[in-house]
């Protein structure tokens, strides 16, 4: 059997299984929060050309935030097209 080397993070999380850290939700909970998973699966691609002052702000309040520009952008892009 092939053994799957694990990354730090992913150690912890079977570790914290192991000993019953988490614990379990309802069948209704679980199916929402897929859903809700599911709803922000990203299935398109989009190349756009933008101002390099603009790229350079938004990567920096990524940053600050601890997330990747790029998700940052397509969240802002998301909450513009849900709030429209």
């Amino acid at each position: 059997m092939k053994r799957i080397k694990l990354t730090k993070k992913e150690r912890t999380i079977e570790n914290a299984l192991l000993k019953g850290d988490y614990q379990k939700v309802p069948k209704s909970e679980f199916q929402s929060i897929a859903n809700m998973i599911a709803a922000r699966r990203k299935d398109a691609v989009l190349n756009i050309r933008i101002n390099s002052d603009d790229l350079t702000q938004l990567k920096k309040k990524a940053e600050k935030l601890g997330v990747k520009y790029q998700t940052f952008i397509s969240e802002l892009l998301r909450r513009i097209a849900h709030n429209a």
